[in-house]
């Protein structure tokens, strides 16, 4: 969630939004003239921006086209300071020099560009096909809603999206689409408005938590994050800064316990004559946890939930390739589902 092109102003130009927790983010990576810095979320290029106007160079990842396609300006105006990707966060490592990286940015969730497109499918307010897809392949939201078993629907909206109703939901999603295909995001709306009515004292849509689920889901925004955060241990340079900007619980559930467990602890019991300690592969920056202050959570209402978690890189190897520590969810095969 890196920036924002799309709204304008009283005159009808195009307004940029200072991207979430910038100022936190900057004072965590301390940028300098010399200074590497990935941003694996590059989005509008709100924190590549102001990391290069900081005087560090940038490499930034993205796997939306629509992104890479709009970051030519950017391009123009760094020429030689800024290399762009087109290729997801995971992949961070692979881009790696040497020497590693000095920090590692990584905004977590969907753009708000992303949202604000009806053709993307993202958003339950604008109607559009039901894609979701972060890039332009594989298995879209509309191949889930109408391949995947009512049983597989329950566990990813009742674990990814965490609906009380997902159960409910998903056997009538099975229903329907006996009856018709769903291709649209309205057609899955007033699905779920029907099955889920919205009561007076709900503060939020009833069709909110089952549409995150499923650009979750569609994107393996989970694994991707988890997979994200072990190739920046191994991309960092001893003394480089992981800096993760998160937007919902199961993220940050899977940041804090990732960091936690690199902090380094003792090892063994009272019974053990000898007592060995994990090695400390971080340790963390400022404070445990960073949110946004009152006023920037008055202005910007998708800062109220973001929470900035920094860390410093030690310089112990990196650890195990381990994705099953994450305690990720299991959930039905999505490439099973096919795609377009």
């Amino acid at each position: 969630m890196s920036g924002n092109l799309g709204n304008k102003d009283a005159n009808g130009g195009l307004v940029r939004h200072i991207p979430v927790l910038l100022a936190e983010v900057l004072a965590a990576l301390e940028p300098a003239p010399g200074k590497l810095i990935l941003d694996g979320t590059f989005g509008a290029g709100g924190y590549s921006r102001a990391i290069l106007d900081a005087g560090a160079d940038v490499l930034a990842l993205d796997r939306d086209p629509n992104a890479i396609a709009a970051a030519s300006p950017m391009l123009e105006a760094y020429a030689g300071r800024l290399r762009l990707e087109e290729t997801c966060f995971s992949r961070l490592d692979v881009f790696a020099p040497e020497a590693g990286y000095d920090g590692v940015v990584l905004d977590i969730g969907v753009s708000s560009m992303q949202i604000d497109e009806a053709e993307r499918g993202f958003s339950f307010q604008k109607n559009g096909p039901l894609d979701m897809r972060m890039s332009a392949s594989g298995v879209s939201a509309a191949d889930v809603v109408n391949r995947a078993k009512a049983q597989d629907l329950t566990r990813i909206f009742g674990f990814l999206g965490e609906e009380r109703h997902a159960g409910r939901i998903a056997r009538a999603i099975e229903k329907r689409r006996a009856e018709a295909p769903f291709e649209t995001t309205r057609d899955l709306v007033q699905l779920i408005e029907t099955v889920s009515p919205r009561k007076a004292k709900d503060k939020i849509h009833p069709a909110t938590r089952v549409f995150q689920a499923l650009r979750v889901y569609v994107n393996d925004e989970l694994g991707e994050l988890a997979r994200a955060l072990l190739a920046a241990e191994r991309s960092l340079k001893p003394g480089g800064v992981l800096v993760v900007v998160t937007f919902h619980s199961l993220e940050d559930r899977i940041v804090k316990h990732f960091i936690s467990e690199r902090l380094g602890k003792a090892q063994g019991s009272r019974h053990l004559p000898v007592v060995t300690a994990a090695p400390q592969l971080f340790a963390i920056k400022g404070k445990a946890m960073v949110s946004a202050s009152e006023a920037e959570a008055e202005q910007n209402p998708r800062a109220r939930s973001a929470k900035l978690r920094a860390a410093i890189r030690t310089a112990e190897p990196a650890g195990p390739h381990d994705l099953d520590a994450f305690g990720l969810p299991a959930l039905a095969d999505i490439s099973r589902l096919g795609g377009h």
